[in-house]
């Protein structure tokens, strides 16, 4: 068993904290948020994710799991500690790096105050940080442990940092860190791999207990690389799927030129080996809170050494007129939106996660409110926070209370409450012409239109 703490209890930090403390080992999840640290103690998630309150509160009885304020008890306990705190895009797209920077001194004043620890500690990079990361957050520990009187570092005191990206995808968080593609560590010394190889032992060998996952249990690849190529895995990963999707979304608008069905073009072209099928759905751009920032940050960097990055500014400049395209699908068939009602079906940027972090849901209802139309969004989630960040978005809790007499109908999020709509209620609630602009290709084009809707997809021919 591993003494673990993490800290920061966002979507990173509490699912990792959360699935390290299911595998056997014991874990203090740590943030200066007491409002929060309170509600974690009372089973009260800060964010919605599929199967984590379950995990909190199995691990929370188990002991293994445990939750604080304060980082120095933490840290003196602890093997490895994780930063697990947001990085967002600040100035020009770089990643705002004041948070990590805030934990990394503070575990230096941490370690400064533990003259008499005697085990080496990992500090493990889990934000998303830039290339060069892992040797800044050495020189702040040091500089941490300076600032209350300690040596550089304390006396008898070793400490390494690794970078351990994390892969998580929202909605699928837990699954992903119990059963991940791969573990990426990057680290100088031997001795810091060795940890964290015993930390993730259980999860690389698959070596628990578990009712989530019927498929056979594989070895998960264990992938050990310097500190800079670890922090570039991250960034490079999130990039080529942003790209991928941007290049399924050009073609699907060269597949409605053409007579094409970009559905059946993604099913061809997926299944040779060397593309893969994933990341092909064409529709209205990605979205959330690690692709846009990543791939502004990636840009960013590049752009500090002088370099350009072509092939990424394009991919962003095909996401960013996705918005636009829904807006002309909504015009070409109301002509102007003007008094026109718009039901928006699903707000968060992607099903089963409450985040509307670069949603676009969002600007898409802001564009159709300064084109004078009425705007109605529904989300199973995600709506009450829909009403706090767009104060003029009118929300429903219910998709037929949004349609009710609605000129069009948008599917933003791919929800299974929109995908499974009653079609045939859904266009006796709607006023002519009962159109339906599906945003993520998710409902049968043929049966949308044998239930009355105008039916109007991307990339559909």
């Amino acid at each position: 068993m591993v003494d673990v703490a993490v800290v920061g209890t966002g979507y990173v930090g509490l699912v990792t904290g959360a699935s390290l403390a299911r595998v056997g080992h014991r874990v203090t999840c740590v943030d200066r948020d007491r409002e929060r640290v309170a509600g974690l103690r009372e089973g009260r998630m800060p964010f919605y994710e599929p199967g984590l309150e379950e995990l909190v509160a199995r691990e929370v009885g188990s002991g293994k799991l445990s939750f604080a304020e304060e980082l120095d008890a933490a840290v003196g306990r602890a093997d490895v500690v994780f930063i697990a705190v947001g990085t967002p895009q600040g100035e020009g797209g770089a990643a705002d790096l004041s948070n990590v920077s805030h934990v990394a001194r503070g575990i230096g004043r941490a370690l400064a105050g533990s003259a008499r620890r005697a085990r080496p500690l990992v500090v493990a990079n889990k934000s998303t940080v830039p290339v060069g990361s892992g040797d800044y957050v050495s020189a702040l520990i040091r500089e941490g442990a300076d600032e209350v009187g300690g040596t550089r570092p304390p006396e008898g005191v070793r400490f390494g940092v690794a970078s351990n990206p994390e892969f998580l995808r929202e909605g699928s968080a837990v699954y992903d860190s119990l059963f991940p593609d791969r573990i990426v560590v990057g680290a100088e010394e031997d001795w810091v791999v060795g940890v964290m190889r015993e930390l993730y032992g259980p999860v690389i060998e698959q070596g628990f207990s578990v009712e989530m996952d019927p498929r056979p249990r594989v070895t998960v690849p264990f992938v050990v690389t310097d500190l800079a190529s670890a922090e570039m895995i991250k960034y490079a990963a999130n990039a080529f799927l942003a790209t991928k999707v941007s290049f399924i979304n050009e073609i699907s608008d060269l597949c409605e030129l053409t007579g094409a069905d970009v559905g059946s073009v993604a099913t061809g072209i997926g299944l040779d080996g060397r593309i893969g099928p994933r990341f092909l759905n064409a529709g209205i751009g990605w979205g959330g809170s690690c692709l846009p920032k990543d791939v502004a940050a990636l840009r960013a960097v590049a752009r500090e050494h002088h370099h350009e990055t072509g092939l990424l500014d394009a991919a962003v400049a095909v996401n960013d007129r996705r918005r636009g395209r829904v807006i002309s699908k909504l015009q070409h068939d109301l002509g102007a939106l003007s008094g026109r009602r718009v039901a928006l079906l699903g707000l968060a940027f992607k099903p089963n996660t409450d985040d509307l972090r670069e949603a676009p849901s969002l600007d898409i209802a802001a564009e159709l409110s300064s084109l004078g139309a009425k705007v109605v969004g529904y989300d199973p989630v995600a709506a009450k926070a829909a009403s706090r960040t767009a104060p003029d978005l009118r929300v429903a809790f219910d998709p037929h209370e949004a349609l009710e007499g609605a000129h069009a109908a948008v599917v933003v999020t791919e929800w299974s409450e929109v995908r499974n709509l009653d079609l045939r209620r859904a266009a006796s609630l709607m006023r002519e012409p009962r159109l339906l602009v599906d945003g993520r290709n998710a409902i049968d084009p043929a049966a949308a239109r044998e239930a009355g809707l105008l039916y109007r997809g991307f990339g559909r021919g």
